[in-house]
């Protein structure tokens, strides 16, 4: 199976939002889904076994993007709307169009539309370890 399919089920496992990947903080049943889409994908240049991955998540009003962790760093922007980003072990991050976030490989963490807004979209780039799923769903 090539790593495109594998980046792409990945993806779509991670977007599911089951109440068992989202054991707090989960959204009604029937909330609308948050939807992610890879722009771009490439081996990073002098570091072998690493790849760079462009994304976005777009989250509607009452969606969230369930718990899950990176076998890499991620760095993102917020495009537009109001998102909140959800890191374990750490207060909410409440965020805003123009405002920008980081999670550190291996942290436990999610992506929602903040309470009583529209949702927004975000831009992300990760780097990560090749060969393995963008993210991990976590219970």
């Amino acid at each position: 199976m090539s790593t495109r399919l594998v980046l792409i089920a990945a993806l779509l496992a991670c977007t599911g939002l089951s109440t068992s990947a989202l054991a707090q903080d989960a959204p009604p049943a029937g909330a609308p889904q948050a939807k992610r889409t890879i722009l771009d994908q490439h081996d990073q240049s002098g570091v072998p076994g690493t790849q760079i991955i462009l994304g976005m998540a777009e989250v509607p009003a009452g969606g969230a993007v369930g718990w899950h962790t990176h076998d890499g760093d991620e760095s993102g922007y917020v495009l537009k709307g109001n998102l909140v980003l959800k890191t374990r072990g750490k207060p909410d991050q409440v965020l805003k169009a123009g405002d920008h976030f980081f999670n550190p490989r291996g942290a436990v963490h999610s992506l929602a539309a903040a309470p009583g807004t529209d949702g927004g979209t975000a831009l992300s780039t990760w780097i990560v370890d090749k060969g393995k799923p963008l993210a991990e769903p976590v219970k």
